[in-house]
């Protein structure tokens, strides 16, 4: 049996159910995930089904010693012997039956996709009790996901020109289709213009069934090229119409848990919506804007103004900043005036620290970089005096490395867009917290905490008054510390943290060096034996380009104040020539070396 064949509809992980669902390659909406703290919830979720199911008869009866150990029991006894061949014989029919199903059966079966996972694909959307929106949205989400990996096999299939399998995967998709829609419909009142989508394409799919089946009984090559374009163009339209149609499904249950939010005075009956809709903000930006265009954030919020509510506020602020990942979340935030009451639980003493963590969370996704429009900025900068206090407050009382590093990468987004966070920062005494921090393994002790740190101090390092703050802290000793920064494992996300620890301490240290006595400071600590082996060897700075222009530009400031410091082979290929033409050498020095 083809390894095509046999792949499993969740053997890859699709970042989002839209993006899956958009099989088309010309149109592809792949969404990265969304670095989170959440695992995703699709991720035990969407184990395959074959893993447990298509085992091959062979291993499933060799599986324990105990097995081959009394062979000759097993093979004595006629009763066991039947059952073992009925089980296998059922198994490979069940096998091949899935790859070989004629239109005819969908008659037989009543449109019942084949081959599904026993317990839980072929289960119907109905549910019972306080998990109905649960199971609808995970059995919505599981079986958009085998409709969509059903239309992305046919792309394939239709490339190569695999006529029979482009058939069979067509009436398999019609089967999950219509076994989809009905089960939906049956157990939701769906909206006319929902109903107007889901016969559209019904009507889709069982033309896409026709004309394939026509593609099996002829070789013409000019007649199938022209089919290959007409069956190119219904499936692409097969694929945006159950897009949409699943978009319109998904938003009809988000609403759903939006009212259970505002109308409930339950807290768990509450906090299971919340966590319902924070395990959706995991599956992409995609379904983050549907939760959003839908009134999510309001209703949280509404949540985090109300006392009788506050053992909620963590979990509802940490759905506000996976929201608050794409423009339309932040946007809502805007409309409620969720920057105040971030602000209200920053500064109040009385909140659990987990709320003031999550608080800082939002407030570091809504000042991300990232984030192309900054009009949300403006009524923040009338609360920031109060917020960036809270935060290096936070982060001087933080209990464990999780809230540090949520309250820094709050305050060093926060330097980014505004000098005068800067100042305030300075007049808190941020740099004797944050080196005091560094030596405190429980709160600084990840290269991402590192990182938000010493991006804090490249910043406070343009004001002049800071120099003096970090010579009176021996704060030239920690950036030399930070440049050695390396990767304690083969993580890629640790090493390119390690690579921006390394280049903003490098910045860092340029900086600062405007005055005469860092620089000395930093020459009596040798500074200039460390930049200039992270300029001629590519594995100190793992290969960064980064960090050795960062690295050139402090040893040349360094230079400049102190000449004498530096070598004379050193000066003739680091120093004198142009910056670029330095960059180019060093960063040629591994290839000169093979």
């Amino acid at each position: 049996m083809d390894t095509d064949r046999m792949a499993s509809p969740q053997s890859s992980r699709m970042a989002t159910p839209q993006s899956s669902r958009m099989a088309s390659p010309q149109s592809s909406r792949m969404a990265s995930p969304q670095s989170s703290r959440m695992a995703s919830p699709q991720s035990s979720r969407m184990a395959s089904p074959q893993s447990s199911r298509m085992a091959s008869p062979q291993s499933s009866r060799m599986a324990t010693p105990q097995s081959s150990r009394h062979s000759s029991s097993v093979s004595s006894s006629p009763m066991s012997r039947m059952h073992s061949l009925q089980v296998d014989s059922v198994q490979r029919w069940m096998e091949d039956l899935r790859h070989m199903t004629e239109v005819e059966c969908m008659c037989v079966l009543q449109a019942k996709p084949i081959g599904v996972e026993e317990d839980t694909q072929g289960e119907l959307i109905v549910a019972t009790g306080d998990h109905v929106a649960r199971n609808n949205l995970q059995t919505l989400l599981r079986r958009a996901l085998v409709v969509s990996t059903e239309l992305g096999k046919m792309f394939q299939r239709l490339e190569k020109g695999r006529w029979q399998r482009v058939h069979s995967t067509a009436v398999r998709a019609n089967c999950h289709v219509r076994s989809l829609v009905h089960e939906y419909s049956a157990a939701r009142n769906t909206p006319a213009e929902m109903q107007k989508y889901e016969k559209s394409l019904l009507e889709k799919c069982m033309e896409l069934t026709t004309i394939t089946e026509r593609c099996l009984h002829t070789e013409d090559e000019f007649f199938l090229k022209s089919m290959r374009e007409a069956i190119h163009e219904i499936l692409t339209d097969v694929s945006d119409s159950f897009s949409h149609m699943i978009d319109m499904a998904l938003a009809n249950e988000i609403q759903i848990l939006i009212r259970q939010i505002e109308s409930s005075d339950s807290v768990y009956t509450i906090g299971s919506a919340i966590s319902n809709l924070l395990s959706l903000t995991q599956d992409g930006p995609q379904l983050c804007r549907i939760i959003a265009k839908e009134g999510a954030v309001v209703a949280l919020f509404k949540i985090c103004r109300q006392d009788c509510f506050s053992d909620l506020y963590a979990h509802a602020l940490r759905t506000v900043a996976s929201i608050c990942c794409v423009e339309e979340g932040i946007n809502q935030l805007e409309k409620v005036d969720g920057i105040l009451c971030l602000a209200d639980i920053l500064t109040d003493e009385n909140s659990a620290e987990a709320a003031r963590a999550e608080a800082a969370a939002v407030v570091a996704q809504i000042t991300s970089p990232h984030h192309t429009s900054t009009q949300h900025l403006g009524s923040f900068l009338e609360s920031m005096q109060d917020i960036v206090t809270a935060l290096i407050q936070l982060c001087e009382s933080a209990s464990c490395g999780e809230v540090f590093l949520l309250a820094s990468a709050a305050l060093a987004n926060i330097t980014f867009f505004d000098s005068m966070a800067c100042e305030i920062l300075l007049q808190l005494n941020a740099i004797h917290i944050l080196f005091q921090s560094c030596k405190d393994r429980q709160r600084v002790d990840t290269p991402y905490s590192k990182d938000q740190v010493v991006t804090i101090l490249a910043n406070l390092s343009v004001l002049e008054q800071s120099s003096s703050e970090v010579l009176q802290e021996k704060g030239i000793e920690r950036l030399l510390q930070l440049l050695g920064e390396k990767p304690s494992s083969s993580s890629p996300s640790e090493g390119a943290a390690c690579e921006r620890v390394q280049q903003k301490a490098a910045v860092t240290l340029a900086r600062l060096s405007r005055d005469p006595d860092v620089a000395q400071t930093a020459i009596q600590l040798r500074a200039v034996p460390r930049l200039i082996e992270l300029c001629r060897s590519p594995a100190e700075r793992n290969n960064s380009d980064s960090v050795l222009v960062a690295c050139l530009a402090a040893l040349r400031r360094l230079a400049a104040g102190c000449p004498d410091s530096i070598e004379a082979a050193d000066h003739q290929q680091l120093i004198k020539p142009r910056l670029v033409d330095s960059f180019l050498l060093c960063s040629n020095m591994e290839e000169s070396f093979v």
